[in-house]
């Protein structure tokens, strides 16, 4: 099991100015990478406090790589529907250069109706967009003199420059929250897959991976692929204390949540089966029920390490596990505590099985 740092901002101007958590999390960036953590991702989102700081993962994640030497980076996911796929696979491919070759690409379909209604998008579209940005992508990367005739974009023929350093292009990760078809459509390509364990039960989950590595091994693709799975996380020296802050900010995180998602009130879509039941999720959220069923990561360094005991028992000792930690709300002091002690006395004792 390898570990790494989701930053997943759910703050506004009322809370904090954007220069500061920038400034924020870039330290935190920092002192992941001397404490040997595997990987730092962010997400795509607009408009809202819900992820609203990261309307551009690529920006962030440049000055992440130039603030950092070993840990690799990730867009967690970028959003092939909102930016055209020669500016998108552009973007990419000069970060890729800038890393020095430590980017891994994941893409997102996007789930949030305004979003949707502000780039002038059809939110039915979404699989079908995602899928042609995601494949143009690909080729601009791995081919010369590109000729693209899709639903959505036509172009080429373009050979895109920089090249990637990664050959023929950089890992693709796919992320997906609830949807078995866009796991078998990753398994299938070859691609890596990104999860979000809260949004389903462990069965579900456990369905999920099962889905996706038996498609990778039908379509002939050596491995099981990565799969990662992010978890927000919260330690301190005192597990009741850890749990108190931990409470705060996923409240916190639902109310966000639930200013974004309140348009699912009023849009249904094929696309998005099941999407319009999101509004009343989070209006019955249950920080309790979601730390007993290891939903979230919370406590002292032993009641962390028992919770991913747990977790290594339902999904595998080869997953990729990304701890959100600083969502903007906590002193940063406290996410830095969280990451510290993770790092001293939680992530040793997988490293120390070999893995």
């Amino acid at each position: 099991m390898e570990f790494g740092v989701t930053f997943f901002p759910t703050v506004g101007p009322k809370d904090k100015d954007a220069q500061t958590y920038y400034d924020e999390a870039l330290g935190l960036i920092e002192r992941a990478d001397e404490l040997g953590y595997r990987h730092v991702k962010t997400v795509e989102h607009y408009f809202f406090s819900y992820g609203g700081y990261s309307p551009d993962p690529v920006t962030f994640l440049a000055a992440a790589a130039a603030r950092t030497r070993n840990v690799r980076i990730i867009t967690g996911a970028v959003i092939p529907a909102f930016t055209h796929p020669v500016k998108l696979a552009g973007k990419l491919a000069m970060l890729d250069n800038l890393s020095h070759g430590r980017l891994d690409v994941g893409f997102g379909r996007a789930f949030l109706p305004d979003e949707f209604a502000a780039f002038g998008i059809s939110i039915d579209d979404s699989r079908a967009i995602f899928a042609e940005g995601v494949e143009a992508c690909r080729r601009l990367w791995s081919e010369e003199d590109v000729v693209w005739e899709g639903r959505f974009h036509q172009f080429g023929p373009v050979t895109l420059q920089p090249r990637t350093v990664q050959q023929p292009h950089p890992p693709i990760y796919i992320a997906t929250a609830m949807s078995q078809e866009s796991c078998e459509e990753a398994g299938r390509n070859g691609y890596h897959l990104l999860l979000v364990p809260a949004t389903s039960n462990r069965e579900r989950t456990q369905e999920l991976i099962a889905a996706y590595r038996t498609a990778r091994a039908e379509a002939g693709h050596e491995g099981e692929g990565n799969v990662q799975l992010s978890y927000p996380c919260y330690l301190a020296e005192d597990g009741a204390e850890a749990r108190r802050i931990a409470r705060y900010d996923e409240e916190r995180y639902n109310e966000r949540l639930g200013e974004a998602v309140r348009a699912w009130g009023e849009v249904s879509s094929s696309a998005y089966p099941g999407y319009e039941k999101i509004l009343d999720a989070t209006r019955n959220y249950d920080f309790d029920k979601k730390l007993g069923d290891n939903k979230l990561l919370a406590g002292t360094p032993g009641e962390v390490l028992t919770q991913l005991k747990e977790i290594e028992s339902w999904y595998g000792a080869d997953i990729t596990v990304s701890l959100t930690i600083h969502s903007g709300l906590l002193p940063v002091e406290q996410s830095r505590r969280s990451l510290e002690l993770f790092a001293e006395h939680v992530a040793p004792h997988f490293a120390a099985q070999g893995r």
